[in-house]
Order: structure tokens, then C-alpha cells, then sequence
């Protein structure tokens, strides 16, 4: 009787386990969707059931469709935490909420002045089916240029405190689809290297990709993979998926010493926002990059009325080096005030003293050379604000004591170096530190960084950031070619400003070229730097050859009059690694930058974009000579209207840029 009571107990809980997962695959059937405001993009969420026979139940997917064409099919969503079992399976849905939103901000600090943050949102709320029941929020947003998507972890018992492993993100490719992408190798990264040109499916398992990732579909749409608000969690890198060749995995930043740790926290949590922008054209995603600020809460500043943007006087490109000067050039009073003298001439906001004016491990104090009172008065005089450059570590112990001072002193800012991680603890360093330097009104510019993900708008005074290789390679290498100088715009700068510091005028060819660290050359011609103001987006801008080497040169001029940031911006034409062209208005003005990579081009450049009624154009461009002396510049003037066309002629590794002004 026993044995039959039993043998009975089982056969109901079989088909009871049977019955119950039928319910929940019939529940899991009915996908859920949530569609962009224009009706270009779709992101789907369902439960399916798991292919994986070892992981019972219902699994979480959600894909993406751009005008009715896959973009990410079914990719998988869920969290691995350490000591404790994967939330990736066994859910069902226990509700959802729709809601939309539809508001207009102001940026006076970035690309576009009036920002519109449009979106429909849909959250799907899960819990495991099985003991212990933890829950799980997914919310899914769709933008007219991209979708986002987060984790949110309620408050519950038995998950009041976590260590999260990794997630189990997915961004599954139909095919095999082309991609730029920067391969690290390595967590702790400063995010200076190429965005080779890839195929998916030569991104392995073990690779480690910094993002922005840029993705080509064939004859399709084109796909950036990126991040926002970043805060109290580790940084997002991708790698492959065995076996599957379009497929790639998020893959979290460990925290240092622990491999199996990347989040240490509790509930309630949420992520950072994943994000997956899509365009027909790789330009169109250049003009989509609000979308990671209206990813992040607005500003935590009542009054950001002193957050200045700028160029500023650079000391440290040209190394120790000036001529035709009575003091030795170096790390000394004399060149600080030869670079504020220059920077008040032409009526720059900022000068940056570089590295060597502190002890390494002691921002309070100055080196022996260094009159930091007299230095701070003289430019003072000069109606010149001072930056100076710092270690992350000693900002790290002395930020309490090092930036009331220099508020006393009457710095304007400090640029931060060689972070080269973004673990949870690092990011909760740029967290600190954008907190603190507002509130002792210090503008900010990160080195040896990770790209940005948006705390400028809730922290407007961090202006800029590097996370990108910059000009200075060029001074010990042959790295930094037209080719890479083409690929940023539509791959790193797809997540913020970026601090490339244009403003070399020695340029040179390729065969000319020589890597050195004293007065040193850059790759392409001089309109091609001149493009490089309009085409690169930074609040706060480098102009960074010695004051000798660009006083009364051809095309200091332009240097001296464009603007740092923007009312609004039109990206014309352009193609990864090969051109691009991007017009940005400031007031009444419109300023146009187009650069090519080392093959020499032909372009014709609508001037659509253009107000009603006649504009005159000043044009520097490549001189005739541009391919055999790159410093060769063009400079004319021509009267236009908005149904003109621009041809320009841009000689290998070159540019153009051009000032549009209202014909008087």
C-alpha cells in the first residue's frame, strides 16, 4: 500500500511538473513589445523554454527589429552571482507596465543644444517558479535611434545582499556581420587602440572588447553596442559565444584580486542601461549620442552657471621646447606664463600645466620651479583660467584636502590620469570625484579612461574625457593614421566627448612621418587638424602646439574662432575608416569639418543645412602642394546659398573646414 501511495505521489508529480510547465510555456508564449515613437524599432521580450536541458523552465529573450528587419534575434538575458544559484531560468511572468515619456532639455555643453528625450517604455517584472522565488524587473526602452535595456533587482528577502559574477547578456547577430572593434585584451585598459575592421564570428569566447562596439549588417542597418549610467557597478566589455558566429556576451569588469566579483552590493539595484543604437547610416548614429545622456539622471547642479567650456594652452605636447625665447624651457614659472601669455593672445579660456608641477604622490604642494601663487596671478591678469594634471591615485587619498585648495587658489579644473580600469570601485572613484570638484566649482577632464556613459549631464562639470587613442601617439609611434583618425567619430565618440588634443601644426605625409617626443609631427595635413575641431566633440579642447608653432600660421585663425561646443550638428556624409563631414551650429553660425583618410578625395557637400538668404564661406583647405607639404593650406572666401553644393578636394590624409557666416 505504501509502495503504491508512492509509486501514485510520483505519477501526480510528474504530470503536475508537466502541467505546470505547459502553463508557464503557454504564458512565456505571448511575446511582449515595446515600439519606438516613430515605429522604426521594435524590442521583444518572451519566455521560452530553455534549450539547455540542464537549466529546467522558462528562459528570458528579447530581440530587436529596425524597420521590420532583425537587428539582435533571440538573445538571452539573466545575472550569475557568486555563492548562489544563476537568476537566468526558471521564470514566469508575474506582471508588466507600459509607460511613455516625452520632455525637452537643455545641454548648453554638448552637440545639440535642445535635447529631446522621447521614449516608450516596458517593464516585465519576473520571479523564479521555483524555490527561492527571487524576483527581477526588466525594463526595455525605445528611442527613435536605439533601444536600452536594464536590470532591476527588488528589494526581497534572501537577496538583500549579493556578489554578482557576471550577467548573461546577450547581443545575438543574425549572419555574420561586419564590426570595428577595439580588442583589449585586457580589463585594465586606458582604451587607447585601433577599431579593427572584424567579422563577428573573429570575435572569440576569451576576447575582450571595449565598446563602443560598431556593427555593419549586410545591406542593412548600422548597430553601435554601448552603455549608460554607469554608477556603483563594473563596466560592460563583449566577447564571443562558442559556437554561435553572429553572437557576442556582455562581460563585466572584476573588481581587482577577484576574478569571480565584479558587483558587491544590495538590493534594490539597477544595472547600467544597456544600449544598442541603430540607423541606416553610420552618420546618423553620430547625431543619435544623446541618447546615452537622456539614459542619465539630469543634473545634480542648482546652479551650473560657472561650468565653463573651452580651449586651453597645452604645455606638455611639445615637450621641454620653445625658441626664440630667454628662459630654458621645462616644467618652470617662465613657460608656464610664455603659455598663459599665448593662451590670453588669442583669447583662449585655459591653460593645462601638465604633469611634473606636484610631487607625484602630493597634489598640496608644488616642485621647486613651479611659483603656483605667481603663476596663478599672472594668468589671472590675463583673464586666463589654470588647469593643472594629476595622478588618479593622489586625488584617490588627498581629494578632501587637495580641491578646497585649489578652489582657494583659484583653479578652474583638473584632468585626472591613468585610471585604466573601470571596476566597480574605479567607477565609484569618477563618482566621488565629479561630486567633489562641483562642489568646489572645478571643472573635470579623465585620462587613461573608460569612455563616457553620460554623467556629464548629471555632473555637467566633467567636460571631457580621453578613453581613446589620441594625438599622443604620434610621439612615439606610427599608430595614429588617417585611417583611425576617420573611425572614431562613428565608433568612440558614439559615446561622449572625447579628448583627442588637435592642434599640431607640424604636420607631415606619411613618408615625411617621424615619431619623436620634442616637437613632434602628426600624420596628415593641416586642414586636416582644422577639421578635426568640428568633426571631434569636446567641451573642453586642447590646442596643443607650442605657442611659436601656431602664432601667425595658416589656420590659426580657425583655431582662434571655433567654438567648443554646439546648438546643433548634421553629420553630411561619411563611411568608417574612409571620410566624414559634420556641420555644427553655434549661434547664427554654421562650421563644417571633413576629413579623409590616406586616400586622397573628391566631395560634394550639400549645403542643405543652411538658413535661407546668401552666407559667406571662409574655406581652409588643402593647398595644392597638401600631398607633398601637408602643412600646404588653402584659404578663400565664396558667397553661398542653402541649394548650393561645396565641392572639395581633400589631398591625402586631409580636410577641410569652413565658417559660415550671413552675408551682411
Amino acid at each position: 500500500m505504501e509502495k503504491g501511495f508512492q509509486a501514485h505521489t510520483k505519477r501526480f508529480c510528474f504530470l503536475f511538473c508537466i502541467l505546470s510547465f505547459a502553463a508557464l510555456g503557454a504564458l512565456g508564449a505571448t511575446p511582449l513589445s515595446v515600439t519606438s515613437p516613430d515605429g522604426n524599432l521594435t524590442v521583444t521580450f518572451e519566455l521560452k523554454t530553455n534549450p539547455q536541458p540542464y537549466l529546467p523552465g522558462m528562459r528570458a529573450y528579447y530581440r530587436v527589429s529596425y524597420k521590420g528587419q532583425t537587428v539582435l534575434k533571440d538573445s538571452p538575458l539573466g545575472l550569475d552571482f557568486k555563492d548562489q544559484a544563476a537568476l537566468d531560468h526558471g521564470f514566469e511572468i508575474i506582471g508588466s507596465q507600459r509607460a511613455s515619456h516625452d520632455t525637452t532639455w537643455t545641454d548648453s555643453l554638448g552637440a545639440v543644444r535642445s535635447v529631446r528625450d522621447h521614449y516608450s517604455e516596458l517593464t516585465v517584472s519576473l520571479r523564479e517558479s521555483l524555490v527561492p522565488g527571487r524576483r527581477l524587473d526588466l525594463i526595455f526602452r525605445a528611442y527613435n535611434s536605439g533601444i536600452a535595456f536594464r536590470y532591476s533587482l527588488p528589494r526581497q528577502n534572501g537577496l538583500d545582499k549579493f556578489t554578482l559574477s557576471s550577467e548573461d547578456t546577450g547581443f545575438y547577430f543574425p549572419g555574420n556581420p561586419s564590426a570595428f572593434a577595439l580588442n583589449l585584451g585586457s580589463y585594465n585598459t586606458s582604451y587607447e587602440g585601433e577599431f579593427q575592421p572584424v567579422t563577428l564570428d573573429q570575435i572569440k569566447p576569451t576576447s575582450i572588447i571595449g565598446i563602443p562596439l560598431l556593427v555593419h549588417m549586410p545591406d542593412g542597418p548600422w548597430v553601435a553596442i554601448l552603455e549608460a549610467d554607469l554608477d556603483d557597478y563594473a563596466g560592460m566589455f563583449l566577447g564571443g559565444v562558442r559556437g554561435i558566429p553572429g553572437a557576442l556576451k556582455s562581460k563585466l569588469s572584476p573588481l581587482p584580486g577577484h576574478s569571480d566579483e565584479a558587483v558587491i552590493s544590495s538590493t534594490p539595484k539597477d544595472s547600467p542601461w544597456d544600449v544598442v543604437m541603430v540607423n541606416s547610416t553610420p552618420g546618423g548614429l553620430i547625431q543619435s549620442d544623446a541618447l546615452i545622456l537622456n539614459l542619465n539622471p539630469p543634473s545634480a547642479l542648482s546652479d551650473p552657471s560657472w561650468i565653463k567650456p573651452g580651449k586651453a594652452a597645452w604645455d606638455w605636447w611639445s615637450g621641454s621646447y620653445a625658441s626664440g625665447v630667454n628662459f630654458k624651457p621645462g616644467m618652470n614659472t617662465a613657460t608656464m606664463e610664455h603659455y598663459i601669455d599665448f593662451a590670453s593672445k588669442a583669447h583662449f579660456r585655459y591653460m593645462l600645466i601638465d604633469a611634473g608641477w606636484s610631487p607625484r604622490d602630493d597634489i598640496t604642494r608644488t616642485v621647486p620651479s613651479i611659483d603656483m601663487p605667481a603663476i596663478l596671478a599672472y594668468a589671472k591678469q590675463r583673464n586666463v583660467r589654470i588647469l593643472l594634471w594629476m595622478y588618479w591615485s593622489a586625488v584617490d587619498k588627498q581629494m578632501d584636502k587637495a580641491f578646497p585648495l585649489f578652489e582657494k587658489w583659484g583653479v578652474a579644473g583638473v584632468k585626472i590620469d591613468f585610471m585604466n580600469r573601470n571596476d566597480q570601485e574605479m567607477v565609484n572613484f569618477y563618482h566621488r570625484t565629479v561630486k567633489a570638484t562641483a562642489a568646489h566649482h572645478l571643472v573635470v577632464d579623465f585620462h587613461g579612461a573608460y569612455p563616457p556613459d553620460g554623467l556629464r549631464r548629471t555632473y555637467p562639470n566633467l567636460l571631457t574625457r580621453e578613453g581613446v587613442m589620441g594625438m599622443e601617439y604620434n610621439k612615439w609611434s606610427r599608430r595614429e593614421t588617417p585611417e583611425h583618425l576617420t573611425t572614431i567619430p562613428f565608433t568612440r565618440m558614439l559615446a561622449g566627448p572625447m579628448d583627442y588634443t588637435p592642434g599640431c601644426f607640424n604636420n607631415a605625409t606619411r613618408e615625411q612621418f617621424q615619431p619623436r617626443q620634442i616637437q613632434p609631427m602628426c600624420q596628415g595635413t593641416r586642414a586636416n587638424q582644422l577639421a578635426m575641431y568640428v568633426a571631434y566633440l569636446s567641451p573642453l579642447e586642447m590646442v596643443s602646439d607650442y605657442p611659436e608653432d601656431l602664432i601667425g600660421q595658416p589656420g590659426f585663425e580657425f583655431l582662434k574662432k571655433v567654438p567648443t561646443v554646439w546648438d546643433g550638428t548634421r553629420v553630411l556624409n561619411g563611411e568608417p575608416s574612409k571620410y566624414v563631414t559634420i556641420a555644427r551650429r553655434q549661434g547664427g553660425d554654421w562650421y563644417l569639418g571633413s576629413m579623409t583618410n590616406w586616400t586622397p578625395r573628391d566631395l560634394d557637400v550639400p549645403l542643405s543645412f543652411l538658413g535661407p538668404g546668401k552666407w559667406d564661406a571662409k574655406i581652409f583647405a588643402d593647398g595644392p602642394n597638401a600631398d607633398k607639404n601637408a602643412k600646404d593650406l588653402s584659404i578663400r572666401a565664396k558667397q553661398v546659398t542653402a541649394g548650393d553644393t561645396l565641392p572639395l578636394h581633400l589631398a591625402s590624409g586631409g580636410g577641410a573646414a569652413v565658417i559660415f557666416s550671413r552675408a551682411k
